[in-house]
């Protein structure tokens, strides 16, 4: 797990270092990232974030497990056969948890527009590429490699508590550019980032855990999250600031499905009384 956290990490902060110091950052070199499917962050965060836990994933599966070890974690990334309700929740309960929660939210209620027709028609593609970009470079290793080893160890609850601050932590270069909206952020951004992110790995846990240890439908949601965000949100509350009033909402959103899967599951999230907690080998 050291060596696994070492590389997911190092490997990342070195990938984004040049996006850090550059004019989408620091402005310490003297170049910005051009922009590419209408981001700077395709060519400057997406290279770091596949080098980090899915990278470090692989090599300390097959460091430790060889070949067989491999083809069990690349079975486990591609097992899509749940039941169809929960490819409708993670469709559906996603955007109706994060708009709901948004009105918690204060002056959230002054100014609620309906979204275009154009967002609709970009969800689903925006979709498909949150899942081959966030959910593909992050999932297989938090939910598929780290999680399951914790669970092992810990139990589910405790094991979602120590992945969440880390998985959280692992972003924190990107504070400082323009992903985060750099330099209007302030050290409590971070700390509410990674708030979320525990908050919203206590429901992934459960979401793994529920569906029989589905990676896919993990990615989905972290995806589905992420494309509510980024492109519904936005239209539907144009007076909210768009990173730290989403945040804001995320935390309340999440934090209370985690505090009724908790209850419900009596801290289980998921996992059968007298079963392991993962197989590892399955």
């Amino acid at each position: 797990m050291i060596a696994f956290f070492g590389l997911a990490f190092g490997l990342t902060w070195l990938a984004w270092l040049p996006y850090v110091l550059s004019g989408n950052g620091l402005g310490v070199l003297p170049w910005h990232y051009p922009e590419l499917l209408g981001s700077s962050q395709t060519l400057g965060v997406l290279p770091g974030a596949y080098l980090g836990p899915i990278t470090a994933a692989f090599l300390i599966t097959a460091r430790t497990e060889g070949r067989e070890g491999l083809r069990r974690w690349s079975r486990r990334l591609i097992r899509w056969r749940v039941g169809a309700r929960w490819y409708l929740a993670a469709l559906f309960a996603v955007p109706v948890v994060a708009v709901a929660a948004t009105f918690a939210l204060p002056g959230a209620a002054d100014d609620v527009r309906f979204p275009p027709a154009a967002v609709f028609l970009a969800y689903l593609p925006m979709l498909v590429v949150q899942v081959l970009t966030s959910g593909l470079s992050e999932e297989p290793g938090w939910r598929d490699f780290a999680q399951p080893r914790l669970q092992n160890r810990f139990g589910p609850m405790t094991a979602s508590l120590i992945l969440g601050p880390l998985w959280g932590a692992w972003h924190l270069p990107l504070f400082l550019t323009d992903w985060a909206g750099w330099p209007d952020v302030d050290w409590l951004m971070p700390a509410e980032f990674i708030v979320s992110c525990v908050l919203l790995g206590i429901v992934l846990t459960w979401v793994v855990n529920a569906t029989g240890g589905s990676l896919p439908m993990a990615m989905l949601v972290h995806a589905n999250v992420n494309t509510v965000f980024s492109l519904m949100w936005p239209e539907i509350f144009p007076s909210l600031d768009v990173f730290r009033a989403s945040l804001h909402a995320l935390i309340v959103g999440s934090g209370i499905i985690a505090v009724i899967l908790i209850a419900a599951t009596r801290g289980r999230l998921g996992l059968k009384e007298k079963e392991p907690v993962h197989r590892l080998r399955s």
